[in-house]
């Protein structure tokens, strides 16, 4: 070894042995990603899912007859038994009845071929969900919490690419659903409410705007869910998050 002048020993050996050597101090990087206690995932609730596998066969039922007519419509072969229902709908809401068919109003028919691209796009999501999908314990994002509702609040995740396709196909179908809503109200009202406004307030209410209103209530609920997972998957993306361990869109480290 090389000495120092006016230095009586040598410089000693350097032990490098892993036990002994001086602690680095970590990155800023490396100190998010140990703080992060799991990966993004798309958690929807079962009060999502069951609200699909309920509105998806009333889609269904109401597309093949706005499809079909006039064979659903009453004095058509397919009317009985299976659409006999429409017969006073279609005096509520004359968009549905002969006047509208009568007219040529097209309306009808496009908002049902809307249905069919909708409902495509609700079989394919509802398909990577259970073939992709885990069983999860945490709670999705703007679920219910599962002390509270039970069942309702328990939860899959998909995550990954196919966890990706997932929200961004939920939040494209759902925000359809939730504008050609709204574009339906929208019509009867800039039209001086022509195909509804002959109903009393009472037909109006509970058959009319109840069961048209959760085709706005729940699609906005799904929007905010899954645009909520979006946005914060592209900000642990951009490095914008640091998430913790009660977050709702990742995926636990066991």
């Amino acid at each position: 070894m090389v000495s120092t002048r006016g230095h009586p020993k040598q410089f000693p050996e350097p032990d490098l042995s892993p036990t002994k050597s001086a602690p680095s101090t970590p990155s800023k990087s490396s100190r998010s990603r140990g703080a992060r206690k799991g990966k993004w995932a798309h958690t929807p609730s079962n009060l999502a899912i069951i609200w699909l596998f309920v509105s998806l066969p009333l889609v269904s039922w109401d597309t093949v007859y706005v499809l079909f007519r006039p064979a659903t419509m009453p004095g058509g072969w397919l009317h009985w038994p299976l659409y006999v229902p429409y017969e006073l709908y279609g005096r509520i809401d004359y968009i549905y009845g002969w006047k509208a068919f009568n007219e040529h109003n097209g309306f009808t028919s496009a908002q049902g071929m809307l249905n069919v691209i909708e409902s495509l796009m609700y079989g394919y999501y509802l398909y990577i969900l259970y073939s992709y999908g885990k069983q999860s314990k945490a709670q999705g994002r703007g679920a219910p919490k599962a002390s509270t509702v039970g069942f309702l609040g328990q939860q899959r995740y998909v995550d990954g690419h196919m966890g990706g396709l997932a929200v961004l196909v939920v939040y494209s179908a759902a925000l359809m659903t939730l504008s050609k809503t709204v574009l339906y109200w929208l019509n009867e009202y800039y039209s001086g409410f022509e195909n509804i406004g002959h109903n009393s307030f009472t037909d109006l209410l509970f058959l009319w705007i109840i069961p048209n209103g959760a085709w706005i209530v729940l699609p906005t609920y799904m929007i905010y869910v899954s645009g909520s997972e979006i946005l914060q998957g592209l900000a642990i993306v951009g490095g914008e998050a640091s998430p913790s361990s009660d977050d709702t869109s990742l995926v636990k480290a066991e």
